[in-house]
């Protein structure tokens, strides 16, 4: 019975060790693919932002081109107002 506490005493500690080693890779390899996840979700987002934003720039240049037919001095009156 000695002989088995000593060896459980022993075998104890390293299985910690092992034991803690072995959970720290892991939620350091989660972490990782949680941050990659991460910027590819926001490499997206930024995607369909820069989308957005080229559809209203061709809208306000569109309507733009509809003031200059229909009033053409608009510009010039905006300019004084601000």
């Amino acid at each position: 019975m000695g002989d088995y506490v000593a060896l459980v005493s022993v075998i104890m500690p390293f299985a910690f060790v092992i034991a803690l080693v072995g959970m720290i890779l892991h939620f350091k390899d989660r972490r990782r693919a949680h941050e990659a996840m991460m910027a590819q979700a926001t490499g997206n987002r930024e995607e369909e932002l820069l989308a957005i934003a080229d559809r209203m720039e061709r809208r306000i240049d569109a309507l733009e081109q509809i003031l200059d037919a229909e009033s053409p001095g608009w510009r010039k009156k905006y300019h004084e107002h601000s």
